[in-house]
């Protein structure tokens, strides 16, 4: 492409803009949009899409003419740019639509199964109960570790008890809840 056209192609694109000339759009037409399609088939997009997308950017031209500045890029550059992001764009779509839809994640977790279900909450229950019997030293510090996610250290300075003795609560205690939940469970058993 010679200078004087590249330039003659920047002018109608101005043209474009700022008058909505449509003799002008035609003749943009006319010379880029065969050529724009046999851009993108020659970056492996078939011949269908290629059409598309050389008309979408067309109508882009058609659209955005005024984004256009002669001053960073001739016309041919800028149309090229456009097919190119339309084509990368198509691209990602295309990937993100292709989701196999047997993919684990996209499965719905399985329905929680009612006798584990009953269970968990029968333990729930009998855990809190035995909890409930539990000294108040004992159960405050059990309430710190494993309620509060504290550490013994941390359940130290913030009791100002020794590290010594918050872990011999929790060591008592979960003797106590021990007892206290197998006692429960022979309960029930029988």
């Amino acid at each position: 492409m010679s200078l004087a056209q590249a330039q003659t192609f920047s002018d109608l694109i101005v043209r474009v803009a700022a008058e909505r000339d449509r003799a002008a759009f035609v003749t943009l037409f006319d010379h880029f949009a065969p050529r724009l399609k046999g851009y993108l088939m020659k970056q492996g997009a078939d011949e269908a899409l290629a059409e598309e997308i050389a008309q979408d950017v067309m109508v882009t031209l058609w659209r955005k003419a005024e984004l256009f500045d002669p001053k960073k890029s001739s016309a041919s550059t800028w149309l090229y740019r456009v097919a190119r992001n339309r084509r990368i764009d198509r691209l990602r779509r295309q990937k993100t639509s292709e989701l196999d839809p047997e993919e684990p994640t996209l499965q719905p977790a399985p329905l929680p199964d009612v006798e584990d279900e009953m269970d968990a909450r029968l333990r729930e229950t009998r855990v809190r109960a035995a909890l409930a019997q539990l000294p108040e030293e004992q159960r405050d510090v059990v309430r710190l570790a494993f309620f509060g996610g504290r550490s013994h250290s941390e359940i130290a300075d913030e009791t100002g008890l020794p590290l010594g003795t918050v872990k011999s609560r929790i060591r008592l205690a979960f003797g106590r809840l021990r007892q206290l939940i197998e006692a429960d469970e022979a309960v029930d058993v029988d």
